[in-house]
C-alpha cells in the first residue's frame, strides 16, 4: 500500500488560532458539594461522592453533554453500600469500567477500599484493598489497561508512594516512589502515554510538576506551574496539552486561573479564566476533547458546571527549531531536514491521542536531514518531535493518507 503525507511546518509565533472561552452547563445534580470523584464511560462523565454542607455522600451521577443533562445512577457500593459515604476518594476508568477508592467520611478519616463499577449491569464490585494502605487525597490515573495511584494522606502523615492496579488480575503492585516531595491534594491526570502529578500541600503549597513515563517507571520533573503554589487544584490532559485550574493558593485565594502546559515545548501559558466563581476541589474530566469543570468549595459549595474550549493548534515555541520535509507528497517515507542535524538528541512520532509510535528513524549529520520509516503507519495524523541537545525543539505533524 502506499502512504502519502502532508507536512505542516510550525515556524515560530505562526500557530494559536482562536480564542479560549468558557460556556455554563446544565448546574450538577443533587446538593452543591466539593472533593467528589469523577471518571469517563462511554462519552459520559460520571461524579461520585463528596460533602455538602451536610455530610459526605456515595451517590453517583452520570453527565451526557449532547442532552447536556444529569442523571441519578447506582450509588457507590449499590444498594448495600451503607457507610461507603466519602470524599476525598481517587478515581479512575479502564474500558467499561470505573473506579473508586480511599477518601475520608464521617466516621472513617481514612478509606483503603476499591470499588469497581461495571457500565454494561450497573453493579457496583468491591475489590482488593490498595496495598499502600487507607489514605485521603491521593491521585490517580490510568494509562492503557493500568491504573496509577499514589501521594496523599494517612495516619502518619503525608505520603509519596505509588502503585499499579491491574484490573485483570486484581492485583496491586508498588511502583517507584513520586519524586517530588509527600503531598496531599496534589492534581494527577494522565496526558499521552504519560502520568503526570504536581502542586499540592507537604506542609507548604507547591508548584513543581512531574511527568511519570510508564515504559521507565521514572519520574521527570517538568517546568513548575507558573501559577501561585495551590493545594485543592484540578487538571485534566487532552494531547499534547495539560491543564491545571482553580484551587487554594497560600494567600488562601480561591483561584479561577487556568494555566496549559505543552508537552513539545515543556512550557506554560496563562488562560481564560473560569468564568464561575474560584475555587478548590472541583472536578473536571474530559468528554470528546471538551475539558468540564464544576462544583467545589470557595466559601461556599458550588452545583455549577462548565465547558472549556481550548484554542486549536500548537501553542508557540519559544525555542523552537526551523524543520522542512520533502518530497510533498510522499511515498513510503519522508525527509525532514533540520539544522544542525549532529546535535539532535532524540525524535519521536506520536498518534493524536499521544500514543508513542514505533518508527524507524535515521539521521545524518552530514546532510542535516532525518529520514523516516512510515511503511508501517496506519492512515491519520501524527505529530513528530525532534530534540535537540541544547534543550530547543523542532515539531510538526504528518498526516499519511
Amino acid at each position: 500500500m502506499k502512504l502519502f503525507f502532508v507536512f505542516t511546518s510550525l515556524m515560530l509565533g505562526t500557530y494559536g488560532f482562536s480564542q479560549d472561552f468558557w460556556e455554563l452547563r446544565d448546574s450538577v445534580k443533587g446538593a452543591p458539594r466539593a472533593v467528589c470523584a469523577s471518571f469517563v464511560l462511554e462519552g459520559q462523565g460520571y461524579v461520585v461522592g463528596g460533602v455538602d454542607e451536610l455530610s459526605f455522600k456515595r451517590k453517583m451521577y452520570s453527565y451526557n453533554q449532547i442532552q447536556n443533562d444529569w442523571d441519578e445512577e447506582n450509588s457507590l457500593g449499590g444498594p448495600n453500600g451503607d457507610g461507603l459515604d466519602r470524599g476525598s476518594a481517587s478515581a479512575f476508568s479502564i474500558g467499561t469500567k470505573g473506579y473508586v477508592c480511599l477518601g475520608q467520611g464521617q466516621t472513617n478519616a481514612f478509606f483503603g477500599d476499591l470499588w469497581e463499577y461495571d457500565l454494561a449491569t450497573t453493579a457496583w464490585t468491591q475489590k482488593a484493598d490498595f496495598a499502600g494502605g487507607p489514605r485521603r487525597q491521593a491521585v490517580a490515573f490510568a494509562i492503557g489497561d493500568y491504573a496509577y495511584v499514589g501521594t496523599g494522606e494517612d495516619a502518619t502523615g503525608f505520603r509519596k508512594d505509588f502503585y499499579r492496579y491491574n484490573p485483570n488480575s486484581n492485583v496491586w503492585e508498588q511502583m517507584t516512589d513520586f519524586e517530588g516531595s509527600a503531598r496531599k491534594q496534589a492534581v494527577g491526570f494522565t496526558m499521552g502515554d504519560d502520568g503526570y502529578v504536581g502542586t499540592g500541600d507537604d506542609g507548604v503549597l507547591r508548584n513543581d510538576f512531574w511527568q511519570y513515563n510508564v515504559a521507565l517507571n521514572q519520574w521527570f520533573q517538568k517546568a513548575n506551574f507558573p501559577g501561585t503554589a495551590r493545594a485543592g487544584a484540578t487538571g485534566w490532559g487532552t494531547f499534547p496539552t495539560g491543564f491545571i485550574a482553580t484551587g487554594e493558593d497560600l494567600n488562601s485565594v480561591f483561584t479561577k486561573d487556568v494555566w496549559e502546559y505543552s508537552y513539545f515545548n515543556n512550557t506554560w501559558v496563562q488562560r481564560s479564566d473560569i468564568i464561575g466563581p474560584g475555587r478548590k476541589n472541583a472536578f473536571s474530566f474530559v468528554l470528546d476533547g471538551t475539558a468540564f469543570l464544576g462544583a467545589g468549595y470557595g466559601g461556599i459549595f458550588y452545583d455549577d458546571f462548565y465547558a472549556y474550549y481550548g484554542i486549536l493548534g500548537l501553542e508557540e515555541n519559544q525555542s523552537h527549531v526551523e524543520s522542512t520535509a520533502y518530497p510533498v507528497p510522499a511515498q513510503e517515507s519522508v525527509t525532514i531536514k533540520v539544522a544542525n542535524a549532529y546535535e539532535i538528541a532524540g525524535v519521536e512520532l506520536f498518534d493524536l491521542t499521544g500514543k508513542r509510535c514505533p518508527v524507524s528513524i535515521q539521521w545524518s549529520a552530514i546532510k542535516n536531514s532525518i529520514s523516516l520509516d512510515l511503511s508501517p503507519m496506519a492512515e491519520g495524523t501524527y505529530h513528530y518531535v525532534i530534540s535537540m541537545s541544547n534543550g530547543t525543539q523542532s515539531n510538526g505533524k504528518i498526516t499519511v493518507l
